[in-house]
């Protein structure tokens, strides 16, 4: 798989609530431990219920991939609302398509890809993972990443394999979302709209 089909695959587990695939692993940064804080001094009438109730702090590595899964988090549902402000992808995916004729669909496809495309234009920096045109036929080197080149249909024996280029991925060079405000609702991805225009 490559890094952006990785990319994407965590964030549509991240909005689903998912776990992350283990290859995403690689790509976490790692968090300096944080140093533990001492819990508070309980007054000295309440010591002894104190010393019963008192709970011990998470440790610091718990805590830092909590700051990692919450940063994951907001750029995923940043990522969604910019989707669904320019594209509208979010109404598109929620709304059931079986009692529409293929026409309909295919000019409402039109305006969604706009949109997903400008904010993929905007926000991302992308090229080919593997040079080249589709139905190329190519070679895989010995010791490729997995996460870079997915190997489709029964490989025999040990790398390089020799094949034909399905699809050349695509890898991120750069990815700029947009930073929100404190005290911004990270979760709402599109707000309601109300017409007071009209009574």
């Amino acid at each position: 798989m490559s890094r952006i089909g990785l990319a994407f695959s965590c964030f549509f587990r991240l909005v689903a609530g998912k776990k992350l695939p283990a290859a995403a692993a690689a790509y976490l940064p790692e968090m300096p431990a944080l140093p533990a804080a001492a819990p508070p001094r309980p007054p000295p009438q309440v010591v002894e219920k104190a010393k019963e109730s008192v709970q011990e702090a998470p440790p610091p590595e718990r805590r830092a991939k909590a700051d990692v899964a919450a940063s994951q988090r907001e750029g995923a549902l940043a990522l969604l609302a910019l989707l669904q402000r320019e594209g509208r992808l979010v109404d598109f995916l929620r709304e059931s398509l079986d009692d529409y004729p293929d026409a309909d669909i295919g000019a409402s496809v039109r305006d969604i890809h706009r949109g997903c495309r400008k904010v993929l234009d905007e926000h991302f920096q992308l090229e080919p993972v593997m040079p080249g045109a589709e139905e190329d036929r190519i070679q895989v080197p010995r010791g490729f990443d997995p996460a870079e080149i997915r190997i489709i249909g029964e490989a025999r024996g040990e790398p390089p394999f020799s094949g034909v280029l399905r699809h050349h991925g695509w890898r991120a060079t750069s990815a700029t979302l947009p930073t929100l405000a404190e005290g911004v609702d990270r979760a709402v991805v599109a707000p309601a709209e109300v017409d007071v225009g009209r009574s």
